[in-house]
């Protein structure tokens, strides 16, 4: 796959983030992959297990609003355009994740988190300064984000209803990606962080959790 934005200059790079971010916030991504979800039947759920589920996709939809902001974040700042381009491409399949929850969380007739556009700031920045430390501490960055994701979407394809696989048919095809995206940074150079990195972010992962299941 190509980046989604060869050539841009910096201006250019600016301006379609900022239309990235719009987008990202208002819900008005739209994914290239149909989702797989949809060779689910929609199942009936009793109230309980509705909210469980809407509550936990609200969670990863809120998760990949955070991917898309530390992604744009770490491109921005990118200072080897092939690692830019990595960056993006693993964006635009962070957009598809985007999406499938956006639809399921509507089929779910619940709303995504209210401090989206919190989770965005905060995660742009984030990724801003990991870039600034270099591409390969940016794609080690990656490799540690996408790993405790991957085990994040594990846990919550067990603690949906059993009668949800439509929601877990999302999640499964999202770990899938998620472990590519830490395999091909890793290849390209990623380092190790070093400690304490991974458990402050594992700490920040669970403080947006527990707020966006609600909120």
């Amino acid at each position: 796959m190509n980046a989604p934005f060869p050539g841009l200059t910096p201006l250019d790079r600016v301006l379609t983030g900022f239309q990235r971010a719009l987008d990202t916030v208002a819900g008005a991504t739209v994914a290239a992959r149909p989702s797989p979800g949809d060779a689910q039947p929609l199942p009936t759920l009793d109230a309980r297990s509705q909210r469980r589920s809407a509550g936990l996709m609200r969670v990863n939809h809120t998760g990949e609003v955070c991917a898309q902001a530390l992604y744009d974040g770490q491109a921005a700042l990118a200072r080897d355009l092939a690692t830019r381009t990595h960056l993006e491409t693993a964006a635009a399949e962070e957009t598809d994740h985007l999406a499938w929850c956006a639809e399921r969380l509507h089929e779910l007739d619940a709303r995504p988190s209210l401090f989206n556009p919190l989770w965005y700031a905060g995660s742009f920045a984030i990724g801003a300064l990991a870039a600034v430390a270099g591409d390969r501490w940016s794609l080690g960055f990656v490799v540690e984000t996408e790993r405790q994701v991957e085990t994040h979407l594990g846990e919550h394809i067990k603690r949906l209803p059993a009668d949800d696989d439509r929601s877990r048919a999302i999640l499964a095809a999202m770990q899938a990606d998620e472990a590519r995206h830490a395999e091909n940074a890793l290849a390209r150079g990623g380092r190790k962080l070093p400690f304490p990195v991974p458990t402050m972010m594992r700490g920040a992962s669970k403080m947006m959790k527990t707020v966006a299941y609600r909120l």
